[in-house]
């Protein structure tokens, strides 16, 4: 990784500069990476993405007093592995390959409704999924999520509009049960 970064840097003092910051501050950055997410290859890439972005702004960093350049790096090493947390919540999703379970008489429709929730934009679409698929509570979507239970109702509620929306277009009718 160090390689990397001296490549992307132009002069010969900023190369001993920065290899003076990466030896003073590897492992403090892995360590903060591994303390947020708990696991070492996705800490590792914590720890790459922090000296990428710490070589990318290296005009800012350079400029600091050296006394000042740990806190800078640690707290750009605890966003880089927050937004790998954030990253993967917004990620997960259902396999290509899973089977939602349905009632056999209305198979089709089902895979349908499915295919349309997936089409939703990310907020809705998961929401969607735990809720209509995977049949979860507001208050059990609100805690795998980490977002505040009444944000749930909402998203619900709006999704099914832009569902409800999206199928009136192609020609369903909505009666309210």
């Amino acid at each position: 990784m160090l390689a990397i970064c001296l490549a992307m840097l132009e002069t010969e003092e900023d190369q001993r500069r920065f290899t003076r910051l990466f030896e003073a501050h590897e492992k403090k950055i892995y360590k903060m990476a591994l303390h947020i997410l708990g696991d070492p290859n996705r800490a590792e890439d914590a720890a790459q993405q922090t000296w990428l972005q710490l070589v990318q702004n290296w005009d800012r960093i350079s400029a600091l007093p050296w006394k000042e350049t740990e806190g800078y790096v640690v707290t750009v090493s605890k966003n880089c592995a927050l937004d790998i947390l954030r990253a993967e919540r917004r990620t997960t999703s259902f396999p290509e390959d899973w089977d939602p379970p349905a009632r056999e008489e209305h198979q089709e429709e089902y895979h349908y409704l499915v295919s349309l929730i997936g089409a939703l934009p990310e907020n809705y679409r998961r929401i969607l999924e735990l809720k209509c698929v995977e049949e979860q509570t507001n208050r059990e979507i609100a805690r795998r999520l980490g977002i505040p239970e009444s944000t749930v109702g909402v998203r619900v509620m709006r999704g099914r509009a832009m569902l409800r929306e999206r199928l009136e277009k192609e020609g369903y009718t909505y009666e309210a049960v």
